[in-house]
């Protein structure tokens, strides 16, 4: 018997996967890649943390589909913050559904916990979610993490999955999932505190601003993720680098709508992209505030190169004074 388990890299999907595993069952850890996940993406620690837990990682890149079909016209609207997380757990079951002949699976399962999140992971929305899932009537989602607290699934019925080995977890606490992690010794598992950044509240004033002026490809993604962001005077968008680290994945990106600024090496400036159809005076207003997250000197000018263009600035007195057009 093998299951397909939505695996968010989470303890609650280890665990899920664990249950299975237990009674024999083959385990796909399939992680649909759908841009959000996490900040960045460790496939490597994905994969560690599935063979923990006795399953192989598949990872499934629907990015594209994801932004075209539910991230910007979700039927069930958005939670807090950008996020459709309704629409967003059919789909992925919808893309689970279409995958199983692939994998030769016979059911899905997730590590989703009753209770656990009161908009999206309520009783009813987890039965609205298998709903929009191209209406899964075969009943082959199966919870192993609240199973007990909920209606018997075909896995259960036919007798794949053994019903009395599965667990009743229900509400927000989490002593019970950390409790079992223990039990079974582990130590390798993400914090709680992580999870789709559509849900995270500085991400999606900057997912809200990128769309008020201009359209979002799944390239966009991943500039979104790192740096400072400042919307200028005229509307050009500024990133810059916080961290070494940062500025290696910036300067890596190759987003046609960016260009990316250069500075004198000696000036150990932040590596900085630039919308490219910035007015002049937003390149003007970007130079001078780049500058100012340098060693640079108020009193004295410095050359920043912007494509072909070469443009003379000087930083601001402070950086709290650069800070006005940050998002």
């Amino acid at each position: 018997m093998k299951a397909l388990v939505l695996y968010s890299g989470g303890l609650d999907s280890m665990l899920a996967m664990k249950l299975l595993t237990q009674q024999g069952i083959e385990v796909i850890a399939l992680h649909i890649n759908i841009g959000f996940g996490v900040k960045e993406d460790h496939f490597d620690t994905l994969k560690r943390r599935a063979e923990i837990a006795g399953a192989t990682l598949e990872v499934i890149d629907v990015r594209d589909e994801y932004l075209q079909k539910v991230l910007f016209s979700p039927k069930y609207g958005y939670g807090k913050q950008f996020n459709p997380c309704i629409d967003c757990h059919g789909f992925m079951f919808s893309v689970a559904k279409s995958l199983l002949p692939r994998y030769g699976a016979s059911f899905i399962a997730t590590g989703e916990v009753v209770g656990q999140r009161p908009m999206s992971q309520n009783k009813d929305a987890l039965r609205l979610v298998k709903k929009i899932a191209d209406d899964l009537d075969e009943d082959l989602i199966l919870r192993p993490m609240s199973a007990l607290v909920m209606e018997e699934t075909k896995p259960e019925r036919e007798g794949w999955v053994d019903r009395s080995r599965l667990l009743g977890f229900n509400g927000r606490g989490r002593n019970a999932q950390l409790s079992l992690a223990k039990e079974l010794g582990w130590e390798d598992y993400p914090t709680p505190a992580g999870g789709c950044l559509l849900t995270d509240v500085q991400f999606s004033i900057r997912m809200r601003d990128f769309t008020k002026y201009d359209s979002f490809a799944k390239e966009d993604i991943e500039v979104l993720k790192n740096g400072r962001h400042f919307r200028l005077p005229e509307g050009a968008k500024l990133v810059i680098g916080r961290n070494e680290k940062e500025n290696d994945i910036i300067d890596s990106l190759n987003n046609p709508k960016f260009n990316l600024l250069h500075v004198n090496e000696d000036m150990s400036a932040p590596s900085s992209l630039l919308s490219k159809n910035a007015s002049c005076a937003d390149e003007e207003e970007a130079c001078r505030i780049i500058l100012t997250f340098t060693k640079a000197l108020p009193d004295q000018s410095y050359a920043l190169r912007i494509g072909e263009r070469v443009i003379q600035s000087s930083p601001y007195e402070t950086k709290e004074d650069a800070k006005k057009y940050l998002i």
